[in-house]
């Protein structure tokens, strides 16, 4: 679904479709998150993706003509260059070891060590809470201000855009 997605956003002229796929398409990208078992990340990816992007990108476009402009020339270059960026990034996961493999070397590495000393560590009884609370605790203050950040963001853009409409009114 996201292929397609993608595939129709890249073909459309119409710039509100192309901001209400984009926030489909960020939708979709944290249900895989979910599935990855990335919850905190598809949370983040939801909030700003999906929510607060898609509405910054709405009030943006609501200041801005609503169709894109057709290109002077075929954009042939940027293609191959995105063509080749893709092929190289296939090429690369290649020789990552196989989905959910107990002998990967993520598996192997630190988690051992967060389960086991995880409580004695941090003193949080639930392993999750104590990796992103305290392990990954910077982190997670940085998604967390993202988001934030974002979110004022775009309230500071939807007031000033009140405050005009108000204006007009008088």
């Amino acid at each position: 679904m996201m292929a397609a997605v993608a595939i129709v956003i890249a073909g459309q002229r119409n710039l509100f479709a192309v901001v209400i796929l984009g926030g489909i398409y960020s939708f979709l990208m944290a249900t895989v998150l979910v599935a990855l078992d990335a919850v905190d990340v598809a949370m983040t990816e939801a909030a700003v993706g999906a929510g607060i992007s898609t509405v910054l990108l709405l009030s943006a476009l609501h200041l801005s003509k609503g169709v894109e402009t057709k290109p002077l020339h075929r954009p042939f270059l940027p293609l191959l260059v995105a063509v080749a960026t893709g092929a190289v990034l296939v090429y690369g996961t290649l020789g990552l070891p196989a989905f959910s493999d107990p002998a990967a070397p993520i598996h192997q590495h630190v988690a051992p060590r967060y389960i086991r000393d995880g409580l004695r560590e941090t003193g949080v009884p639930n392993i999750v809470t104590a990796v992103l609370a305290s392990y990954r605790g910077y982190d997670t203050l940085g998604e967390t201000t993202v988001v934030f950040t974002a979110g004022i963001g775009v309230i500071a853009l939807l007031r000033r855009l009140r405050g005009r409409k108000k204006g007009a009114l008088r």
